[in-house]
């Protein structure tokens, strides 16, 4: 138990003989005038007497409550079980301590405890008035919602709550450092997408896939290139409602931003500058996660700025561009700090720079950074006919390795390709199986994670009945345009023929 504000130890011989009985221990919290009163010194022997006739599981901080209470967030990082199973809180009248007393106590508060706020109906000071307990208690109350049930009734002199939520101590000392940084400090995963209104289907679905198999915190960045406000409010619904530990966020393009001019995959390389964070882990929509994606964020990039998997279509580059290791962008974790410090270059490079290359943003983003970017394994962006084709060429040899463990053991699956291919290569004998889309019109026959992504679909709340309700009139649809197209190609053939 702890106890904020002791006095002459009878609540605390009360708890000790009523709640612990033979077991259980006490810490007391209590100023004491610092010794430097008579009075401090006799309630201080009081404490000492009374705690020692109730069994002497007892120990007192004669301090004030902040920095006992960091002395005891300190004991406790180190104690092999942390935290408190009762908590009373009875110091300070003053609203602004009894909330920093309160904060510091829930940190220590172990999921179940019950925490008490005393004096919530003192009736000594007006109680909309800084100097009564009550405003610190009912602001500490909104700050938690959610976290805690609450036990006593409306009016009750007492407030009492349990708590519902898990401990978070928060601070760290000595060799709790290497034991959880991120977990005891509140830091989690970003993750960010960039997407307009045609990638809003396969978007919810990799959210989706991302928060049924993820732990931790994660923070989502969707970059808006152009969503209406139903499919923002669609993709908002996503995220269960009281999950705490996962945050999404839209963020809008700025006016000279490379997504306006050239589309909305160079998006990836505008979050660079506005992204509110200094490490961020990009994701193409097109993405349907399997694993959790702490080890990947956890990567240690070895002082590079970028962490990319290859290319399995080109995994030498190509001859437009230049030979080379080359890497695929749909999955990037970005050293953000780093990329910053030659981001004007990059962007030069962007609007002026690469125009040969046939995959634009992705080749502009090897060329820049060439040399510079670690290698990520390729279970982390199972891309295309990588997860299921067999023939390899003499640059797929150089990575066959990797191959057969992407394909065994994807943690996450990249569906690359056309969303609605041509006509021509849907029936080319010669190609197949074609690289596509599960949700295009014409899908993606053969691909083995095909089913699992509309299954995944299938369980985002509101998302249930798309397959038979909205896909069916849009593969009609695309269906008609592809037709239309094929028929044009094959006019201007016999055109020119």
């Amino acid at each position: 138990m702890l106890e904020i504000g002791s006095w002459e130890g009878r609540s605390a011989v009360f708890l000790l003989t009523e709640l612990c009985k033979t077991e259980g221990e006490i810490v007391c919290i209590d100023h004491f005038d610092l010794m430097r009163t008579q009075a401090g010194r006799d309630r201080y022997s009081k404490v000492k007497h009374n705690l020692a006739l109730a069994g002497g599981r007892a120990s007192i901080k004669d301090k004030f409550s902040v920095p006992a209470l960091m002395e005891v967030l300190i004991e406790e990082m180190s104690a092999a079980e942390p935290g408190f199973d009762w908590i009373y809180v009875d110091g300070s009248h003053e609203a602004d301590d009894t909330f920093l007393d309160g904060e510091l106590a829930w940190r220590l508060a172990r999921k179940g405890a019950v925490v008490i706020f005393d004096d919530h109906g003192w009736d000594t000071q007006p109680k909309d008035s800084r100097h009564h307990p009550k405003r610190g208690i009912d602001a500490f109350l909104v700050l938690h919602e959610g976290e805690y049930q609450r036990l006593s009734g409306e009016g009750e002199y007492q407030m009492i709550l349990q708590k519902t939520s898990d401990m978070r101590i928060g601070f760290l000392v000595g060799d709790a450092v290497s034991e959880g940084l991120e977990r005891a400090l509140g830091y989690g995963a970003n993750v960010a997408y960039s997407v307009d209104e045609s990638y809003v289907t396969p978007l919810v679905a990799s959210i989706h896939s991302l928060l049924s198999v993820s732990t931790g915190r994660i923070t989502i960045y969707v970059v808006n290139c152009g969503l209406s406000e139903e499919s923002r409010r669609a993709i908002v619904n996503i995220v269960p409602s009281g999950k705490e530990d996962m945050t999404l966020t839209f963020l809008d393009l700025p006016a000279d931003s490379l997504a306006k001019e050239k589309g909305a995959t160079w998006a990836r390389i505008d979050l660079i500058s506005f992204i509110p964070a200094e490490r961020v882990l990009y994701l193409d929509a097109d993405t349907l996660i399997l694993k959790d994606i702490q080890e990947l964020w956890k990567t240690d990039l070895g002082g590079k700025a970028l962490g990319a998997a290859v290319d399995v279509g080109h995994p030498q580059g190509y001859e437009a561009i230049g030979r080379g290791v080359y890497f695929n962008a749909g999955v990037l974790l970005m050293d953000l700090a780093k990329i910053r410090c030659r981001l004007p270059q990059l962007k030069h490079l962007a609007r002026g720079g690469v125009q040969r290359g046939k995959f634009e943003d992705q080749d502009v983003l090897n060329e820049h950074f060439r040399g510079e970017w670690h290698e990520l394994p390729l279970t982390w962006n199972a891309q295309g006919l990588g997860t299921y084709a067999d023939g390899l060429g003499a640059d797929r040899a150089l990575i066959a390795v990797q191959l057969e463990e992407m394909k065994a053991n994807p943690a996450l699956v990249h569906f690359t390709g056309p969303t609605n291919p041509d006509v021509e290569i849907v029936l080319n004998p010669w190609v197949q199986p074609y690289t596509a889309k599960p949700w295009g019109y014409a899908g993606a026959p053969g691909h083995p994670f095909s089913s699992a992504w509309w299954a995944r679909l299938e369980r985002v709340p509101g998302w249930e009945n798309y397959k038979s309700h909205v896909f069916e009139k849009y593969k009609k649809r695309e269906t008609e345009k592809a037709m239309e197209r094929v028929k044009g190609n094959f006019k201007n053939v016999l055109a020119v023929a």
